[in-house]
């Protein structure tokens, strides 16, 4: 190899080497900072795309989510209701029961009735009330139940059915127009009210099953999603432990670069050495 200060041939190696390890380096540093492997596409390309894919997957998990969480409470509520209306219709057997009493005298009679009006009134406020965000599964405003998302893809529903509790209706066949009045009044009360008790427990029944499917359904989604994020860190994250290695190893090769350059750069004092 000739001597020559217009080309110095072992600097460029050296300055070419050094620039390869700053890239390296610089690389590493990304990935340290970010926990990421594979931070874009140009990193890789197919990784990538599959990592989105699932990204986008958990985001549409993550609406389902909620939107079970909306029913869980909606369902709660209506448990709840549908629960504290069975007290009062067991409340209601005991005044209905006692109206049968053929030695009532009048005013334990208007004394028990007016008893049983309240408990209807109450019965009334329950059901009404029963609302969580604008959801009422039981006062009969809704016919064909209430709809919540069971996929990311937003294809499957779960359906919470409506019970309408409702007075004078299809389970609660008592309505304002009874009382226990009469003997009469008191027996055909107790007929319906026995109906209403055994039809109420099958509604609820039936809710109930509903709930615990939800409830089934939003762990699953729960875990789904959690296992749809491991599967992403699988793909993209860094093993941050490898990188501390490669940083160190990186940090010591740049700064014998370094040294290899600011060596080959001192090569044209030696031709200047011939000279003097």
């Amino acid at each position: 190899m000739s001597n020559s200060v217009l080309t110095n041939h072992s600097a460029a190696i050296a300055l070419q080497n050094l620039t390869t390890t700053n890239t390296k380096l610089g690389d590493v540093q990304g990935r340290i900072s970010t926990g990421l492997k594979v931070q874009g596409a140009k990193d890789n390309a197919a990784v990538w795309a599959i990592a989105q894919q699932q990204r986008a997957d958990v985001g549409a998990l993550s609406a389902v989510k909620q939107s079970l969480d909306r029913a869980t409470s909606i369902s709660d509520v209506a448990m709840a209701a549908g629960e504290s209306i069975s007290d009062l219709l067991n409340q209601l057997k005991e005044k209905v029961v006692a109206a049968k009493d053929e030695s009532l005298k009048t005013q334990s009679r208007e004394l028990l009735n007016a008893d049983f009006k309240a408990l209807l009134r109450a019965i009334k406020s329950t059901y009404e009330n029963a609302t969580f965000d604008g959801g009422n599964v039981l006062d009969g405003s809704l016919t064909n139940g209430l709809k919540f998302l069971a996929n990311a893809d937003g294809n499957a529903f779960i359906t919470l059915s409506t019970k309408n509790l409702s007075l004078s209706g299809s389970i609660i066949t008592l309505g304002n127009a009874s009382d226990l009045l009469t003997f009469t009044k008191a027996a055909a009360a107790l007929t319906k009210l026995d109906a209403s008790i055994s039809k109420l427990n099958a509604a609820m029944g039936e809710l109930g099953a509903q709930a615990k499917q939800i409830a089934a359904h939003s762990t699953f989604v729960t875990k789904l999603t959690d296992t749809l994020e491991s599967g992403i860190g699988n793909l993209v994250d860094a093993d941050l432990a490898k990188e501390s290695a490669r940083l160190q190893a990186l940090q010591v090769q740049q700064q014998l670069g370094a040294q290899s350059l600011s060596i080959a750069n001192q090569s044209p004092q030696i031709i200047l050495s011939l000279f003097q």
